[in-house]
């Protein structure tokens, strides 16, 4: 799951009109609400955006609910996982867009009144029963069932409506052009398909390896490729989170403190798993489908399979699926559906349920009151959020005070002494570089990067705990001598003499290509043949990736017609194009409206995000990156294991 969801990381992070959104669309979704935060972390500020204040509270929840909201869709979420996609810096770059965007609209007098509030209200999905509003009664049912408070949500909603009006303003001059709209169509609608031969470099034997005056030879030919980036050496203390785990101390009272204040985070709602059979009308006689219903319902009665049958009669999206609707799908089902599902016990199925636009029968597959977790059951991961949290603190003080003595002008080996630890040597760092396996993402060789000679970094923190440095010496980039260069240039000349024979292989194999021995010959010179059926423009190529050479000949080759080698990354690539088919004027007049708001759409958020990313600058927005670990770490702790 972690490959495919890497593979399409953008999509994880929304566009710019969810944005707007400010998260309140997700209580929809995310039964149970949010957590609480320790005192200490929810009064810290994350990041500044001019006079406007990102908390450590608003980033929690709204990490959290992201988190929870992800889990719907990929069930075995667990910490790496959130981690490897970093959802944490993907949701405070969001409320840090949102606060500029507010910041904005404070400036140029950007209101939303009471009425256009309660009209978003009343046109909210999650708000909408068949098709109209629910109802102010059955409202604040929902927001007080979602532990939300009226003011907050609808203050939240007030947030929405300026920041969207905000974005029309800023976005009213952005347009698109007939050609631009064209071009865009045909990069959805043209469609090649392809067969292609790959050959890695990493997969032909180079016969030897180049000897040293060859790759001498080759450093000499282009030794201006060759330069030592800058460097740094400090002396630095790290105080590791899983060490001064050790010291801590915890309490049953803490702990059960800890449960009492935290109560929503341990409620487990009622989980109700449904599958459906539908059935519509859509102009047939309603007696004949009536009898279809009624005689589904009794194939059940005998024994029959729900899903089996789901898969033969029902008509909805779910059908293929065995008419499974899982937990939270079927709350968006006719009132009279759900209904019938709440009454229904587990394992048990309905009769015929009759509804405006169909008929349909539905099973209540598992069924699982809402509970709460026992404190039993809640105290080991109580207790490892607790010592995490007890442990940052301890590490945070401490760092605190080595930094206060380092500076009375005794140094950093002198100040970590004081408290019974030892600095080390970090040996030369670029920046960026890791600091053995306590700062694996290289932020105490960045901060070096900020200071002169025997200046010391404030503490700086990390996953693993918080660390401080004192710069000692700096070496300034350099071009590197062969010696120091040997071994990557060693790398370099073999990969450029299997590229070469790569080359050759590939050359001699279209030599030998016809019409109907691509499979002899990628056998023959072990190449890789590869069949796209709907290649479209842009798209990503298995073994090549993206490539615009490719892409320019998928549209453009002859049918049939072999295409000369084509270099790419890794390898080189034979193609050639057996079917070929593009969209139409008559096709696009049909979809112009639709695809130019798509384009539009498109360039206006490309525009948005280049405006915020000049607007941040200007407010010269700052994050501290204490409490955001803080509270990272806090969530992240009850993510150890998939739950």
């Amino acid at each position: 799951m972690l490959k495919t969801m890497r593979k399409n990381v953008k999509a994880l992070k929304p566009a710019l009109w969810f944005v707007v959104a400010a998260f309140i669309i997700s209580i929809f979704v995310i039964w149970g609400g949010g957590g609480r935060l320790g005192e200490a972390e929810k009064a810290g500020a994350i990041a500044a955006v001019g006079k406007e204040r990102i908390t450590a509270e608003a980033f929690f929840n709204a990490l959290r609910n992201r988190i929870e909201g992800l889990k719907q869709e990929y069930k075995d979420i667990n910490r790496p996982f959130i981690e490897q996609l970093g959802i944490p810096q993907q949701v405070l770059e969001q409320m840090i867009e949102q606060a500029l965007i507010m910041d904005l609209a404070k400036t140029l007098r950007i209101n939303a009144s009471d009425a256009e509030v309660r009209d978003r209200i009343v046109e909210l999905p999650g708000l909408q029963r068949d098709g109209t509003f629910i109802g102010y009664d059955d409202y604040r049912r929902v927001l007080a069932y979602n532990r939300l408070s009226v003011a907050d949500f609808e203050n939240s909603l007030r947030r929405e409506i300026i920041m969207t009006k905000l974005v029309r303003l800023l976005t009213a001059g952005v347009a698109v052009t007939p050609e631009e709209v064209w071009e865009n169509y045909k990069k959805t609608k043209d469609s090649a398909k392809i067969e292609y031969l790959v050959l890695e470099n990493a997969k032909v034997d180079p016969d030897r390896k180049p000897t040293r005056d060859e790759v001498r030879a080759f450093f000499e030919a282009q030794a201006e490729k060759y330069k030592l980036p800058e460097k740094r050496e400090a002396v630095a203390v790290f105080l590791k989170n899983d060490d001064l785990k050790k010291e801590v101390e915890l309490s049953d009272s803490e702990i059960e403190k800890y449960y009492k204040d935290n109560a929503a985070q341990f409620q487990i709602p009622e989980r109700i798993k449904v599958s459906r059979i539908w059935l519509p009308f859509e102009g047939r006689e309603k007696g004949r489908v009536e009898s279809e219903a009624q005689n589904i319902v009794e194939r059940l009665r005998k024994g029959e399979e729900f899903a089996a049958l789901a898969k033969s009669f029902s008509k909805d999206e779910k059908a293929e699926s065995g008419g499974d609707w899982g937990i939270y799908d079927w709350q968006s089902l006719p009132a009279t559906e759900q209904e019938e599902i709440r009454k229904l016990e587990s394992g048990r199925t309905s009769g015929v349920v009759a509804g405006d636009e169909g008929l349909a029968v539905v099973r209540v597959a598992e069924k699982t009151p809402a509970s709460t977790t026992p404190l039993a059951e809640a105290r080991l991961q109580i207790r490892t959020i607790l010592i995490d949290r007890q442990a940052r603190q301890i590490a945070a003080e401490r760092a605190a005070k080595i930094e206060k003595e380092a500076k009375k002008g005794g140094g950093l080996e002198a100040a970590a002494a004081a408290f019974n630890l030892k600095a080390e040597s970090t040996g030369w760092l670029k920046s960026g570089d890791p600091f053995g396996d306590v700062d694996p993402s290289g932020a105490l060789s960045g901060a070096l990067f900020g200071l002169k000679e025997k200046e010391v970094t404030p503490p700086v923190y990390t996953y693993g705990g918080v660390g401080l440095a004192e710069l000692r010496k700096i070496e300034p980039p350099r071009p590197a001598s062969f010696e120091e260069a040997e071994a990557e240039a060693e790398k370099d000349a073999e990969e450029a003499r299997r590229k070469d024979k790569a080359s050759a292989v590939i050359n001699e194999a279209r030599a030998k290509l016809t019409d109907k021995n691509w499979e002899d010959v990628a056998a023959k010179y072990k190449l890789e043949l590869k069949t796209v059926d709907d290649h479209k423009r842009e798209q990503y190529l298995g073994l090549i990736g993206e490539n615009k050479e490719i892409d320019s000949l998928a549209f453009s080759l002859p049918l049939k017609a072999v295409s000369d080698p084509v270099a790419f990354g890794a390898g080189y690539a034979l193609i050639r194009v057996l079917d070929r088919k593009e969209g139409t004027e008559e096709e696009f007049a049909a979809e112009k409206e639709a695809e130019t708001a798509s384009l539009l759409d498109l360039k206006k958020n490309r525009f948005l995000q280049a405006y915020l990313a000049k607007r941040r600058v200007e407010k010269n927005v700052k994050v501290d990156y204490r409490p955001f670990l803080a509270v990272t770490q806090d969530i992240l702790s009850r993510y150890e294991t998939s739950r």
